[in-house]
């Protein structure tokens, strides 16, 4: 039985349960001092406070000496489209002059560029690419994470980068939860016919992908000159009778119906939300669907920051994600996202913490196993160069992890 043991932590950390946490309970994190964790064959076993050893701790096969830092759980990173061809530098000059993100998609650019660059790519070139961002996130202090498909928007590409995502759950310290987002965009091949598109992934690509267990989750970008209310009701309640959980890209530039869909269908997460209105937030609510927000895409866009705030008093659950992409967010430094969760949503420290961890992780259906430090989860922690969750959402631009614990082993 592997052990590891990490003493002489200052504070540890953590929100507490398996469950997302809304309204106050979106800032109640337990805090312990002078602590310590064991964990034995990747899950912990005892936690302990107040300068006490787990029993047996001192004959550990691994002893890590935190040194009066702070420890928290693994990071969550809830949104991400790490598996991509190419990049998209060259659409820097453009949004400098003026064009929008749907401009640029209008004019077969963006989505539809990194699209024509993934098809051309092989399985293993992107798996070596998407490798390389998984070992960057694990260093900023992300253990886990979700990531989708959609650069593909054929049958052929889109398995490809299914398998891609699948293979690297497997190879990889980081655990991968896979999204079908086959409905990202409308193909050039489908242009002007979206509902024969729509009716294509219904009837061929989602039974495909969960006879095969290629993905755990479907999501859709329900916006102006994407995919319309209908189109997308239609896609995730086929998704939904297919066994899929729910995820769907909503509200990022117009408010047209996502986020009130997301809450009538049962989403476990709607995505984005920057241009969201009451009638949106009222149904997330009922509907019980965390608001999967990505502050980082607002910065890099220029664009209003989704009302987190909010969303907080009305009792829906807020995670902040990276959207670690090629053209709206080419960054998955999830520490700068709890840095702007905390300078533009007006999030407590305490409460971003939640964002970034069980939160993301209910929202992927992990938060049984990670997002929290408790006896019976999994061996995901972080111990930062930091004495307090203060300084992590003050201090921005320096990797604050010191090291990075997965299952018990030193990453």
């Amino acid at each position: 039985m592997a052990t590891l043991l990490v003493k002489n932590i200052g504070i540890l950390q953590t929100p507490v349960g398996s469950h997302s946490h809304k309204g106050a309970e979106q800032g109640e994190n337990l805090k312990l001092r002078n602590a310590a964790v064991l964990i034995e064959d990747g899950l912990i076993s005892e936690i302990t406070s107040d300068g006490k050893l787990p029993e047996g701790g001192e004959k550990a096969d691994t002893i890590i000496d935190a040194e009066g830092k702070l420890v928290t759980p693994g990071l969550v990173d809830g949104h991400t489209h790490m598996v991509f061809g190419g990049y998209r530098q060259h659409e820097i000059p453009m949004k400098l002059k003026g064009a929008t993100y749907l401009d640029i998609l209008r004019a077969g650019g963006g989505i539809l560029d990194t699209v024509r660059k993934t098809r051309e790519a092989s399985f293993d070139e992107l798996y070596d690419k998407t490798e390389e961002f998984l070992d960057e996130m694990m260093g900023f202090g992300v253990t886990t994470c979700e990531a989708k498909s959609g650069y593909g928007l054929d049958f052929d590409t889109e398995m490809k980068m299914l398998k891609v995502i699948n293979k690297l759950n497997e190879d990889h310290p980081m655990d991968v939860v896979a999204t079908f987002m086959g409905a990202h965009a409308t193909p050039d091949e489908y242009k002007g016919r979206e509902d024969e598109y729509i009716d294509m992934l219904c009837n061929e690509m989602l039974p495909y992908v969960k006879e095969h267990g290629l993905a755990e989750f479907a999501d859709i970008f329900t916006e102006d000159s994407v995919f319309n209310y209908e189109q997308s009701r239609k896609y995730l309640q086929k998704a939904k009778d297919l066994g899929f959980l729910l995820k769907i890209h909503a509200d990022e530039i117009e408010a047209i119906g996502g986020s009130v869909l997301a809450g009538e269908i049962g989403a476990m997460s709607a995505e984005h939300l920057i241009s969201i209105n009451e009638e949106g937030l009222a149904s997330m609510a009922k509907g019980g669907t965390t608001a999967m927000c990505l502050p980082a895409t607002s910065f890099y866009l220029g664009a209003n920051f989704a009302p987190a705030r909010r969303m907080v008093e009305l009792g829906i659950p807020v995670a902040a994600a990276s959207d670690f992409n090629p053209g709206s967010c080419p960054s998955l430094n999830l520490q700068f996202v709890m840095n702007l969760a905390c300078i533009k949503y007006r999030l407590l420290p305490e409460e971003v913490l939640t964002a970034v961890t069980i939160n993301p992780a209910c929202a992927i259906n992990r938060g049984d196993k990670v997002g929290t430090l408790e006896v019976g989860k999994q061996g995901d922690l972080v111990v930062w160069d930091a004495p307090d969750m203060e300084m992590l959402c003050y201090r921005f631009c320096s990797n604050m992890a010191l090291q990075v614990i997965k299952k018990g082993n030193l990453v």
